[in-house]
């Protein structure tokens, strides 16, 4: 069995595989943007502190090839040893210079994300990126990151604060341009910040809970 790539849709190059996990079922260290789509049904249950609702796990409540493939994924890399994982990647590889990981899911355990940086270090010849809320694992090999795995501190998660403590160049999600203006950070509408490791800022998109929807008609958009 071999993981499923896909490749890049309007937002990115074609040119850039991707490949992508369940939201919300894969992502331990989410907060602000906890949404899961039910494995059968589809039906979305946010978080208890949701700010925003992820648009992956709005896309996989509205497709349902788009959520079997997810959990297929899922399915052939839980439970499995770092050595193990670092094989199945490999194996599965597309023919790709760009391949961004988890545009839906996160790295989940410390051996998972181990298993892709033991890849990035195999395949030089692949730019590896991935936006992460899974700060601690990403610190603990802080010294040992190589050239080609670059990744982006996604804000809104649980340990926001190392963030700020190590560094870290991250995206916030906006609820405007002008909130952007005003935290002083550009948008990013192709994922050219994430690769080039500069803070950005992204705009909500995809349908949101009813609540998130009425701050946002008001303004209130620092929810």
């Amino acid at each position: 069995m071999y993981l499923k790539f896909g490749k890049g849709n309007n937002k990115l190059s074609k040119d850039i595989y991707t490949f992508s996990l369940p939201a919300g079922y894969s992502c331990p260290f989410a907060k602000d943007c906890l949404s899961k789509a039910n494995r059968k049904s589809g039906k979305i249950a946010d978080g208890k502190d949701i700010k925003f609702r992820c648009y992956s796990a709005s896309t996989e409540s509205l497709y349902n090839n788009v959520r079997r493939s997810r959990w297929k994924n899922y399915k052939l890399v839980r439970n499995k040893s770092k050595e193990e994982l670092v094989k199945l990647i490999l194996s599965s590889l597309p023919n790709a210079k760009i391949i961004r990981i988890g545009v839906s899911g996160d790295f989940f355990s410390q051996e998972y994300f181990d298993s892709w940086l033991i890849v990035a270090k195999q395949r030089k010849d692949i730019l590896f990126y991935a936006y992460t809320k899974a700060l601690p694992f990403w610190i603990k090999r802080l010294k040992d990151m190589p050239e080609n795995f670059i990744l982006t501190a996604s804000k809104g998660g649980t340990h926001d604060h190392l963030i700020e403590q190590y560094n870290l160049n991250f995206a916030q999600v906006v609820f405007s341009e002008d909130e952007a203006e005003d935290l002083g950070l550009e948008l990013d509408f192709d994922d050219s910040h994430a690769i080039n490791r500069e803070s950005m800022a992204l705009l909500v998109h995809g349908t949101q809970p009813k609540l998130v929807n009425q701050r946002i008609k008001l303004g209130l958009v620092n929810v």
